[in-house]
């Protein structure tokens, strides 16, 4: 049996998976140590979810945690209006709508399903400008993709290894990898 795969570390996995690594002896230590700009805007940004003043409606789960035992995940959704079956993760800013966000999604959207609710719509909402990107419901392909993922995340072994300079130079591990 794996231990379980937090949602959010889809997104991270892809960007580089020994980040994911250099995240997880972190974890202990004060993020004001290691976050960059983006990283703590991001955090700031989330606070009205995580302490679930984002809405008042009774229709929606705000900052809840979710569990998908199919895929071994675990983590916590943003907004999801059950009347209306939408779910969305909302990001700080927006440029490009990456795999890792709508992988994200999918376990969130996997997650809820197992737990009884019906998902219908996906977005990411980007905050800085107040745009909402509808994400297609996964088809067959996109499935494959997504257990493909958290299949890499589970066989992973840390290893240092260049994956692409763009990423690293944006990367706040950096200092660790070089």
């Amino acid at each position: 049996m794996y231990s379980y795969i937090q949602i959010s570390k889809l997104n991270d996995f892809i960007f580089c998976p020994y980040s994911v690594y250099l995240h997880s002896i972190y974890d202990n230590f004060n993020s004001k140590g290691y976050h960059d700009t983006y990283q703590t805007v991001g955090k700031i940004a989330h606070e009205s979810i995580d302490e679930r003043k984002y809405t008042t409606s009774k229709f929606i789960l705000q900052g809840i945690e979710v569990y998908s035992e199919k895929y071994n995940l675990v983590g916590k959704i943003d907004t999801f209006d059950y009347k209306k079956g939408v779910l969305v993760e909302r990001k700080y800013r927006v440029k490009k709508i990456f795999n890792g966000y709508k992988f994200q999604l999918y376990a969130q959207m996997f997650s809820l399903e197992e737990m009884g609710y019906r998902v219908k719509k996906l977005f990411i909402h980007s905050l800085s400008d107040n745009k909402r990107y509808e994400i297609p419901m996964p088809n067959r392909e996109e499935i494959l993709k997504f257990k493909k993922l958290v299949n890499d995340i589970k066989k992973y072994k840390p290893k240092l290894e260049k994956i692409n300079n763009k990423k690293c130079e944006r990367c706040i591990y950096k200092p660790l990898c070089h």
